[in-house]
């Protein structure tokens, strides 16, 4: 049951419109699929799926080349592909946040509410694994969901910090190109496919969301460089959180505009005309609301904010990670795992041991220290005693060309379910580390001892 009080507001602010919005509540959710470019291109990905997939529809996204909608999540989340990384299940409408963010390769690039992924994915795979993208999650909790999610899309360029906004602007400064403020809120977009939202839905809840919200965008603001963009997005309906949200930062950051985005089917214009609160700030307009009854998808709200000035300022006060030279030990275990396992050498000056960790990091990364680090960029693996152990990560972030030994599995075969609940494969060869594919794409490591493959897959991926 939906809300009353949501209901009258929503009624009251669509008019006309109402009984088909309310009509789309009996609807079932559009489930939306993303194709993870950096491994595969979504036609090839279609391909795939026609022959290896139990039949399914893939209708195109509007707003996003590599999305498509799909007839149901429930065996799609559980197919070899999804633990390959292959896509991220995502709704439709969030699909259009990235997008219109619109990140280059080789920016700086801050994802500041970023788990559990859905959209530090995206970013990652527009970026194509060039510039830095530093996502962060407050939450202890998810952000470990947020670095499983991440470790499985193989991005190389993200670093996962577990800060609060105010000590990164302090750490910081006005460093990033982009900065996308995916903010909590009431939830609205989330009742067609979420009871809890329902439940949970009050009119107070919408109030103290617009009081954070104001909050963590006043210290967002700070973050991106005069020229960059800050990116807003809820997935709520309500005003106050949106326009009224938006009105209230743009009065008090004379520095910011809004932005004029592209328009697909389905985007709707913001509403400053519903606004009671606060005067309308200009170019309330320029956001973008899609609705469940007009568009695929749950419903989101989406601006895009420029800060005015230099466009080639990068002004911060972060001071760049200078990596330094690895010890010689560190040194010898990886080069004779490089050279008995894989075909690609990393690139030395980019080497970084942080405590047993270690890491490829990104280009142009700051010095991190200070703040807490889930990982400092790509995850290569642990340094042991007199071994370099290679971790999930590395063996996601590879392709099956650049390890010596694989052992290439097809989606249907029996030895792969095993593999996944994590028992020993009899597998013939020389022992040593060696990459188990699916179809072609990576899934994880084995280490093949006398002729005996032990799976060395994460337990958050085995199954039970």
């Amino acid at each position: 049951m939906l809300p009353p009080e949501f209901l009258t507001r929503m009624q009251a602010q669509l008019g006309p419109e109402y009984a088909e919005f309310l009509a789309s509540y009996e609807q079932t959710p559009d489930v939306g699929l993303r194709v993870n470019t950096l491994k595969l291109m979504p036609g090839q990905f279609v391909a795939l799926a026609s022959n290896r997939l139990t039949p399914d529809a893939f209708s195109p996204i509007p707003w996003c080349p590599a999305g498509f909608v799909v007839s149901s999540d429930e065996r799609l989340g559980k197919h070899p592909y999804h633990a390959a990384g292959l896509y991220y299940l995502q709704d439709p409408a969030a699909q259009a946040v990235a997008e219109l963010a619109a990140p280059q390769p080789g920016e700086r690039v801050l994802d500041l509410s970023a788990a559990p992924g859905g959209k530090t994915t995206h970013l990652a795979s527009l970026m194509q694994n060039e510039g830095l993208l530093v996502a962060n999650d407050v939450h202890p909790k998810r952000v470990r969901d947020l670095a499983k999610n991440i470790e499985r899309w193989g991005a190389h360029n993200v670093a996962i910090t577990n800060a609060l906004p105010p000590q990164l602007v302090a750490h910081f400064g006005a460093f990033f190109d982009r900065v996308l403020v995916d903010a909590p809120c009431s939830g609205e977009g989330m009742f067609r496919k979420d009871p809890a939202a329902r439940g949970e839905w009050l009119p107070k809840l919408v109030e103290s969301c617009a009081l954070r919200q104001n909050a963590i965008l006043d210290d967002a603001a700070q973050l991106v460089r005069p020229g960059g963009f800050l990116i807003y997005s809820t997935c709520t309906f309500a005003p106050a959180e949106d326009e009224s949200t938006l009105s209230r930062f743009l009065e008090d950051h004379a520095d910011f505009e809004m932005c004029a985005v592209p328009k697909f089917p389905g985007f709707e214009p913001g509403r400053p005309d519903w606004l009671s609160d606060v005067d309308p700030a200009l170019g309330l307009e320029r956001a973008v609301r899609l609705w469940p009854h007009k568009a695929v998808g749950e419903g989101h709200f989406i601006a895009v904010l420029r800060r005015t000035g230099d466009a080639l300022a990068r002004p911060g006060s972060a001071k760049i990670f200078q990596p330094g030279n690895l010890p010689a030990e560190v040194q010898r275990d990886l080069a004779a795992f490089t050279e008995s396992t894989l075909g690609w050498q990393p690139p030395q000056n980019r080497l970084a041991l942080l405590g047993s960790y270690l890491y490829l990091v990104p280009e142009g990364l700051p010095d991190l220290r200070g703040l807490s680090v889930i990982h400092w960029g790509w995850w290569l693996g642990t340094s042991k005693k007199n071994r370099f152990e290679p971790s999930h990560a590395l063996a996601m972030g590879l392709r099956a060309e650049d390890v010596r030994q694989t052992l290439p599995l097809r989606s249907a075969d029996p030895a792969l379910e095993r593999y996944l609940r994590g028992e020993v494969l009899p597998a013939l060869g020389p022992d040593g580390w060696v990459l188990v594919t699916v179809d072609g794409f990576p899934l994880g490591w084995g280490k093949r001892v006398q002729g005996r493959l032990k799976s060395h897959l994460p337990s958050w991926l085995r199954r039970m």
